[in-house]
């Protein structure tokens, strides 16, 4: 795929990027270079290949999901400006 110097250029103006007049010629022949490696990666016979997610096969380390109430109240409640009865207490805003 090639790619001109008009296209630059209108990219660059979508991507909000300013490009010089003197940089267009050599960022189209480097884009045009980088989608022709593209296309060359989409000819590779992919078929019964399993995606991976790491290099190296491993498993997410797990935890039983139990729901709690945190058991954290007092610290919470602590950095609270106003508390009581173990809850917020925040000014009226509706009459």
């Amino acid at each position: 795929m090639s790619v001109d110097a008009n296209t630059v250029r209108k990219v660059a103006r979508l991507a909000r990027i300013a490009v010089e007049e003197h940089e267009v010629e050599p960022l189209a022949a480097e884009l045009s270079s980088i989608l022709d490696w593209v296309e060359q990666l989409q000819a590779v016979d992919v078929e019964g290949v399993e995606p991976m997610t790491s290099a190296v096969p491993m498993r997410l380390k797990r935890r039983e999901d139990v729901v709690t109430d945190g058991s954290r109240r007092d610290d919470i409640l602590a950095n609270a400006p106003d508390a009581r009865e173990g809850f917020f207490a925040v000014p009226k805003v509706v009459e």
